[in-house]
């Protein structure tokens, strides 16, 4: 618990608008993609092909999109970022596999890489002064 709040302190001692609005810009983006995969259900299961054989392949279908959903929303208000971003990493990892397992597509690739480094990032760094997570801890 001393670790995580050294983090914090360092974090807030040492925050920045652009870190912020790349933070914005993640939690945007994994919102747009939860609601893509809510309204596209076939690329949903094409996506998740390679992992149909593996135990509990389906419950991925029902995670996913809802873990894009809900964090993106929670990292753009900054509210329990680590948590969220720790619940994208599964996620992205399996994203990043995903390419390599099934047909290459070096955009998503990309993509995925990016994020999921991104996601890395902020599960350190935590939210930082300019979210609902410092304005909460104020209020105490």
């Amino acid at each position: 618990m001393g670790t995580v709040k050294s983090l914090n302190k360092w974090a807030n001692a040492h925050t920045y608008y652009p870190l912020d609005l790349i933070r914005v810009a993640l939690g945007i983006f994994l919102f747009y993609k939860g609601v893509e995969f809510m309204t596209n259900h076939e690329q949903m299961a094409v996506m998740v092909r390679p992992f149909e054989e593996m135990p509990g392949g389906m419950i991925l279908l029902h995670y996913i999109a809802p873990a894009h959903f809900v964090g993106g929303f929670l990292i753009v208000v900054g509210l329990l970022t680590r948590w969220a971003a720790a619940a994208q990493l599964p996620i992205l990892i399996g994203a990043v596999l995903t390419n390599f397992m099934g047909e290459m597509n070096t955009t998503n690739l990309v993509l995925a890489t990016i994020t999921l480094l991104v996601c890395i990032f902020f599960f350190i760094y935590g939210s930082g002064k300019h979210s609902a997570d410092y304005y909460l801890k104020m209020q105490q």
